[in-house]
């Protein structure tokens, strides 16, 4: 397979496709990649990624740069798994994305090329975010508030309101619980309102943590 047959074969991916040479220079860039981040074609290649796309990773330090491990690792021939990227857009805002490598060869051209694809993963990050702080509540309120008893309350809970309280554990929003329960919203809010009341919380967070706390959920 050539150049042009490999990039005409990534054009068909949904993912944002970029090619770059060992040295980090971005030699082709994919309409998807226009669409996810922002940059026409015109303004990336030529450039290299690390200038254009400024990633950070999960602690936010600066792994995009000039001494790229996943050029060293496809230099030395070894195996890259994908990883997610803290990414810049054109337009100044980030984006979490998911990124895979191809290592290609070239014969033609006698070059190696560093194919990514990337996918925005934004949504997943807010919500593994959300458990975090979720998890981080349920430990503070273990902490200061260890005279809760671990009794069921005085009303129990049904199971349809065991399943929302599990749904919105797992970080689903109301939409999304709605659909999958089969209910409207409005349903949906009188349930929540019937398990702050047999809890004796104020609001879906607390209930949740509540509901863990005295292992209903």
């Amino acid at each position: 397979m050539l150049e042009f047959e490999l990039f005409a074969f990534l054009e068909r991916t949904a993912d944002a496709a970029f090619a770059v040479t060992q040295e980090g220079e971005i030699c082709w860039w994919s309409k998807s990649a226009e669409q996810i981040f922002g940059y026409p074609a015109a303004e990336a290649v030529n450039r290299t990624c690390y200038e254009v796309l400024d990633g950070l990773g999960a602690m936010g330090t600066k792994v995009c740069k000039g001494d790229c491990s996943i050029q060293t690792c496809a230099a030395q021939n070894m195996v890259m798994p994908d990883f997610d990227l803290h990414v810049r857009t054109r337009s100044g805002e980030r984006l979490w994305v998911n990124v895979s490598t191809i290592v290609f060869d070239e014969p033609r051209r006698n070059r190696r090329l560093i194919v990514h694809l990337a996918r925005d993963i934004s949504h997943r990050k807010q919500r593994e975010e959300l458990v975090d702080r979720m998890v981080e509540i349920s430990q503070q309120l273990a902490a200061t508030a260890g005279e809760i008893d671990g009794k069921a309350p005085v009303s129990p809970l049904s199971d349809q309101e065991r399943r929302i309280l599990r749904l919105f554990a797992k970080a689903k929003n109301s939409a999304e619980i709605a659909r999958e329960l089969g209910i409207t919203l409005p349903t949906l809010r009188n349930h929540l309102h019937s398990i702050n009341e047999k809890l004796r919380t104020h609001n879906r967070l607390e209930a949740v943590m509540h509901a863990m706390q005295r292992g209903l959920i």
